[in-house]
């Protein structure tokens, strides 16, 4: 039940990331519909292929509903983008990918140790459900995807997975490593964004 709930909620925010950047880049309602789909859902898609399970929004209609909902979140706001200033435009885009970041990057590695697999590897797999929708987002749009050059991304989402497992491990319970797990990963980025912390470059 709780990484359902993970689900949608990241499902919201990934797709009101992806339907952001649509607009930025002149996409039609449909081509917009379309990037916001494939961001909220690409991770996990390729998470439970290789688990070996049927995608998880093929088991449901409410991810296209969720999807929706995040588009008529931006029409409902996209005036009051174009009246703040840069800097609060850009972290509302910040804030809604990294919460899609946090809870896909818990509920990827919750499913994956669910279904046998090591904790290494469900961090690993946490890791990815997390951060292929932001490539698939940033590539569409024809720009630099975050993993490959900006802040901590990738590096933000393996932490908040071996703190969600740490957790586990001395027994608190799933819900409280799963906030801390996802809370980790919102601090991190969002100090990594503040104060432009970068892996070193090669």
């Amino acid at each position: 039940m709780l990484n359902y709930i993970f689900e949608i909620v990241g499902t919201i925010a990934f797709a009101f990331s992806g339907i952001k950047v649509a607009s930025n880049s002149r996409y039609d309602i449909f081509g917009g519909f379309v990037l916001a789909f494939c961001v909220a859902v690409g991770g996990g898609t390729v998470r439970d292929c290789m688990l070996g399970v049927p995608p998880f929004w093929t088991t449901s209609p409410i991810y296209v509903i969720c999807t929706l909902i995040a588009m008529g979140l931006f029409f409902m706001l996209k005036f009051r983008f174009a009246a703040i200033p840069r800097k609060l435009n850009q972290f509302v885009f910040v804030l809604s990918d990294t919460i899609g970041l946090a809870l896909f990057t818990i509920a990827g590695a919750e499913k994956s140790h669910a279904y046998g697999m090591p904790i290494w590897v469900s961090i690993g797999m946490g890791c990815m459900t997390g951060v292929l929708g932001g490539i698939i987002r940033d590539v569409f749009a024809g720009i630099k995807p975050t993993i490959f050059s900006e802040d901590f991304y990738a590096t933000a989402s393996v932490i908040g997975g071996i703190v969600y497992f740490a957790l586990l491990y001395i027994a608190f319970p799933v819900g409280i490593a799963s906030i801390s797990g996802m809370a980790t990963i919102v601090v991190l980025r969002i100090l990594a964004v503040n104060y432009k912390w970068h892996l070193p470059m090669l």
